[in-house]
């Protein structure tokens, strides 16, 4: 008997077991999916009110830029995209840990299922693959609707907060997505097989991966090495911003960060000039820096989500022993 004949029994008991969480989440992916094509669809009727074709209602030439109520709701609707992917991700890890796992844990049924030819290690597969394959296969879906949804911030020059490097954005634009969907799960299982109850497994789970995702943001910019300009350039495109400010002589760093409150300076050149800076720097992530910082990240995230796998199977095993 191959392996995956082997999970379609302990599969069909979940989804028949979960059908109703099953259903809800599948709403759910296709509320978002429906909210990006409304969003388009607004825009499109509201077209009628702009003066401009990037978007503006003042008079083509003006000095001043006023979108459609339009274009400024899909904007800030969308540039927390990725950060409401994420939610999702963390709801399905919740969902793994809670009444996937720790339910049956708690209450004593999975010595059923134990005794009708299912091991231990296939009841765990089949609650880790099911979860897991719907749950990439949605967000796959649900990222290139994204991506156009996002597609109407390139036909004018003013939109805030679509682009790739973005902090709301960044996280469904590529696979680290999915990797955050594999940490999810894997956490969810681990959490459930520790703790066998259902709300602290779940909150738990919550909680960890959002300790992880909140540390990645924060240290995101640091997975590849940007690029430095010195002498006053500036970098044009879609760059991501890290740091900026002035050299010594000695090649020693004062950064604009250091001169919002001190001697009283309001001139940062001037500040960071009279703490020894002669020359310039500006350190940013050209656009050709997406993919292998998105590439890293992932690589990050699927390292600690199989470390979780593989020590919530001997949690498994050390109980069943």
């Amino acid at each position: 008997m191959s392996t995956l004949t082997a999970l379609r029994g302990p599969a069909r008991v979940v989804v028949r077991q979960h059908r109703k969480a099953l259903w809800a989440a599948l709403a759910l992916l296709l509320t978002g999916i429906g909210s990006v094509i409304a969003m388009r669809v607004w825009i499109a009727v509201r077209s009628s009110d702009e003066l401009c074709p990037d978007g503006d209602m003042t008079p083509c030439g003006g000095g001043t830029y006023l979108p459609t109520y339009a274009r400024t709701s899909t904007e800030t609707f969308l540039s927390e995209g990725g950060t409401a992917m994420v939610l999702f991700a963390a709801l399905v890890g919740a969902f793994v840990a809670g009444p996937l796992i720790a339910r049956e844990l708690d209450s004593g049924t999975f010595k059923f299922a134990w005794a009708q030819s299912v091991s231990p290690t296939r009841w765990l597969v089949a609650r880790l693959a099911l979860p897991l394959v719907l749950a990439t296969a949605g967000c796959a879906v649900l990222m290139p609707v994204y991506h156009w949804g996002r597609a109407f911030g390139s036909d004018y020059p003013y939109a805030h907060g679509l682009e790739r490097y973005a902090e709301g954005v960044y996280p469904g634009t590529g696979p680290v997505l999915l990797g955050y969907v594999v940490l999810a799960v894997a956490l969810g299982a681990l959490c459930a097989l520790l703790l066998r109850r259902t709300l602290l497994a779940a909150s738990t789970t919550t909680l960890l991966f959002g300790l992880v995702f909140v540390v990645m943001t924060k240290v995101r910019y640091r997975l590849w090495p940007p690029v430095r300009l010195t002498g006053g350039a500036r970098p044009e495109g879609a760059v991501w911003h890290v740091r900026s400010g002035m050299l010594t002589p000695s090649g020693k760093e004062v950064g604009t960060e250091n001169c919002f409150t001190v001697d009283g300076f309001v001139d940062h050149v001037a500040c960071m000039r009279h703490r020894g800076g002669v020359t310039q720097f500006v350190d940013y992530h050209p656009a050709s820096h997406f993919w292998p910082l998105q590439l890293v990240e992932t690589g990050i995230v699927l390292v600690l989500a199989a470390l979780a796998v593989v020590v919530a199977f001997r949690v498994l095993r050390h109980r069943t022993a």
